[in-house]
């Protein structure tokens, strides 16, 4: 059974910084891309930034350029580095993991969540 297990959220002031980290556990064979995706409250999940096995990175245009996304392939981890944090990336932060290939087949996966709260 495959488990993403999230940590480094809390409670920053703006323009703080804060890391999330996403480790993976479980019989995993191989997989894609990896991503953190966001929820505030009342709002739909979006795409915070993914990475792809090659190191690839694509970002949401609201944090470009303060947020840093990397991995881990033989740690099955990945990292997200939130620096300039304003009051709008409050949220709860998802990782993601795509195209992962275990004994049951290929499908993706979800954190529980962690929660970032940026004050003002």
């Amino acid at each position: 059974q495959v488990q993403l297990v999230e940590s480094g959220g809390g409670l920053v002031q703006a323009g703080g910084s804060l890391r999330l980290s996403c480790a993976a556990s479980g019989t995993i064979f191989s997989f894609n891309a990896m991503g953190w995706y966001r929820q505030a409250p009342g709002k739909q999940r979006e795409l915070v930034a993914v990475i792809s096995r090659g190191g690839s990175t694509n970002y949401a245009d609201s944090v470009k350029g303060r947020f840093t996304i990397s991995r881990d392939n033989a740690k099955k981890t990945v990292y997200l580095q939130m620096n300039s944090l304003k009051p709008e990336d409050t949220a709860v932060y998802y990782c993601n993991l795509d195209g992962v290939l275990t004994t049951t087949g290929i499908r993706e996966y979800w954190g529980q969540g962690t929660q970032v709260t940026v004050s003002s």
